[in-house]
């Protein structure tokens, strides 16, 4: 089969790879489409240290192509959505209701593929920029055959993080006031929850004027350009002292410390950009002594199975905007130019679509 695989210098579309028969509790799923996403990038340009070769990739939709013994749910022929989570199901955060907390496979790098002999890894649990692959069962969550699968795809990270940041970890609150530095795919859902949850005030700050219009259709009610250098001057403006929620969707040392100045007595920072491993957060202790906090939030802290149905209830009904987080749609061929497109600011999120 055809896969993109990074080889620690550059990613090629290469042919021939293989991927192992799925075991107990394991599915085989042909991947019809997948978005990328800056962590990918962020392997690419060694942000992210990762062992090569590997094949990236971790936002994907597809259908089930064969279950392994003891696999019910999800059936084949079944479209999904791919989760990163491989979890135990009997730990006591599985069985709490707190599945990213699971230690199952978390720093687990396996090597379910091969080219010419030779083991690729996987990323993130899954490798989704190739035709097929091999999860678990609890990470192919069944969807309605009728939802776009380049569409769908994008549930799988930018929504399941961004919107969860904002319904499961901060628990945003009608009338509340929030900031979110960013707006690529994680922060427009980010955005979008928070207009979901009720905020009045939503700011939008972004390095890239041109997203003013796409955070006002997500529901951004403010947008600062943050090439100004003031924004944390008209956050606090804007509202009478500082906001109650403030997501970091960029990561790094000076943002955090700008987000943290952006804060009202009581607020709460979500980070959810990732920084680089050597990143420290600097912060001054005066600025927590008014019950403000600091918050880490992996995946959105979900829980798939419940959240990936929601959120699709929530796009049937038209609350829930998800086609229009799609920029543009790629060939698996074209890879580098949708690559090239990301690094560039160019795109909200870029598909690829596999060979039928």
């Amino acid at each position: 089969m055809k896969a993109i695989v990074f080889d620690g210098t550059d990613n090629k579309l290469v042919d021939g790879v293989t991927v192992r028969e799925p075991g107990p509790g394991e599915v085989q799923v042909r991947i019809v489409a997948s978005g990328l996403c800056q962590s990918d990038l962020s392997v690419t340009n060694g942000k992210i240290p990762f062992p090569s070769p590997v094949i990236l990739g971790h936002e994907g939709a597809g259908i089930v192509e064969a279950v392994g013994p003891g696999v019910t749910i999800p059936s084949v022929g079944d479209h999904v959505v791919l989760t990163t989570l491989v979890t135990c199901g009997q730990c006591a955060f599985c069985t709490s209701g707190h599945p990213t907390m699971c230690r199952e496979s978390f720093g687990k790098k396996a090597t379910p593929f091969d080219l010419g002999g030779k083991p690729i890894h996987n990323f993130a649990a899954l490798s989704t920029f190739c035709e097929r692959i091999v999860v678990q069962a609890g990470q192919a969550v069944s969807i309605p055959k009728d939802i776009p699968m380049s569409t769908a795809c994008l549930i799988g990270c930018a929504v399941l993080t961004g919107a969860g940041a904002v319904l499961n970890r901060a628990r945003v609150s009608p009338g509340d006031s929030v900031a979110v530095i960013g707006a690529g795919g994680i922060g427009l859902n980010v955005i979008q929850a928070a207009r979901l949850a009720g905020a009045a005030t939503i700011v939008a700050i972004d390095t890239n004027p041109d997203k003013e219009s796409r955070t006002s259709l997500f529901g951004a009610t403010h947008f600062i350009d943050a090439k100004a250098g003031t924004a944390v001057a008209t956050v606090r403006e804007l509202t009478d002292g500082g906001v109650d929620h403030v997501f970091d969707c960029v990561g790094g040392e000076a943002i955090t410390s700008q987000a943290m100045e952006m804060l009202d007595w009581g607020g709460q920072m979500i980070m959810l950009g990732v920084a680089a491993p050597e990143t420290k957060l600097s912060v001054l202790a005066t600025s927590l002594y008014m019950d403000r906090s600091v918050l880490g939030c992996r995946y959105g802290s979900s829980r798939p199975g419940a959240d990936i149905p929601k959120y699709l209830d929530l796009y049937r009904s038209g609350r829930f905007l998800l086609d229009e987080l799609v920029t543009k749609t790629y060939d698996l061929e074209d890879f580098e130019s949708l690559t090239e497109d990301a690094r560039n600011g160019k795109l909200d999120r870029g598909v690829l679509l596999m060979p039928s």
